[in-house]
């Protein structure tokens, strides 16, 4: 494990200066962000195998708070990065203790509800800027504002984010919260047969990925310097970073990062292809992926893997025999 973190970690620190170029770094940026935003998710989705298409809510979080110190009391939108975490962890806290109650695509669905009715409300609130949206500053008023023109500040910035993310994953899956998570995902009842206090750890969970999901949309704030209903809060969202982790592989550790490596130049191919924001065309590859997986693959392109390596082995063993016959 550890030589795959220095691989890692090599080719993404040697990313920009190999592929230079505005195009090529602001993907770079694109990637890490989403994967920041997947990895979120999978904590709950992935782990817990708690399918919430409501963590918009949490990124809007992220993303509005920044952008509203800036607004209100002319502070740097870094400023606003504790609060967006704050904020989501007290709504995952309010939606959890009773969402929590129900099971399977129940779950599922109150979570697109509840985040419908918060984009709804955030439209016509004008503190948040209603329909319009907010903005950050215009022109860079120091570094503490953390507005670049290059793409590449930001960029290592995220990656810096996504290790955080990945290191406390990681730790998580080793640790009893992690064993506990992934006995819930085999079964409520089964879980509690066993002594796990399973709504407890679920909520746990949830404040664990609202609080990753909302830095992921206070980054992007930072980086596009605006917000609106839609890019904060849309379902869009949510559905980006289920596909994330599930295409990578939801409940491993770099699932939701291969996920992105292939599905965010995969949006951004059709945005070019199509004209403007391609999303009429993004809705379409998003149906088609999840088919995709749900028909051939549901544990996603890592497990697939996993699988490959395990089927190699135990031919290798197979073999090992006869040759020593």
């Amino acid at each position: 494990m550890r030589w795959v973190w220095i691989a890692l970690g090599a080719v993404f620190l040697a990313y920009p200066w190999v592929l230079a170029g505005p195009f090529y770094e602001r993907m770079g940026a694109l990637v890490l962000l989403a994967a920041i935003s997947g990895s979120a998710w999978n904590l709950l989705g992935g782990y817990a195998g708690q399918a919430s298409v409501g963590h918009a809510i949490f990124y809007g979080a992220g993303a509005y708070l920044p952008l509203l110190v800036f607004t209100q009391w002319g502070l740097p939108p870094i400023a606003g990065l504790p609060a967006g975490i704050a904020v989501s962890v007290l709504i995952a806290l309010v939606i959890g203790i009773p969402t929590f109650r129900l099971l399977g695509h129940y779950f599922t669905m109150a979570t697109v509800a509840v985040a419908e009715l918060v984009r709804l409300v955030v439209s016509n609130w004008d503190l948040l800027g209603a329909a319009v949206g907010l903005s950050g500053p215009a022109v860079s008023r120091g570094w503490w504002d953390l507005s670049f023109r290059s793409s590449i500040p930001y960029y290592y910035i995220f990656l810096a984010v996504l290790a955080v993310v990945l290191l406390v994953t990681w730790q998580m899956e080793r640790s009893r919260m992690g064993f506990y998570l992934r006995a819930i995902k085999a079964g409520d009842r089964a879980a509690r047969s066993l002594g796990v206090p399973v709504r407890r750890y679920k909520l746990y969970a949830l404040m664990l990925s609202a609080a990753f999901t909302s830095v992921a949309g206070s980054l992007y704030a930072l980086m596009v310097g605006f917000v609106d209903p839609d890019s904060g809060l849309g379902i869009l969202i949510s559905i980006e970073m289920l596909i994330i982790a599930a295409l990578g592989g939801a409940g491993t550790l770099f699932g939701p990062l291969l996920g992105a490596v292939i599905l965010i130049p995969l949006q951004n191919a059709t945005n070019s292809w199509f004209g403007g924001s391609g999303s009429g065309a993004t809705y379409v590859i998003y149906g088609g992926i999840i088919m995709l997986i749900a028909r051939y693959q549901p544990g996603g392109l890592m497990n697939a893997w996993h699988a490959l390596q395990e089927r190699r082995h135990r031919r290798a063993a197979a073999v090992e025999p006869r040759h020593a016959a």
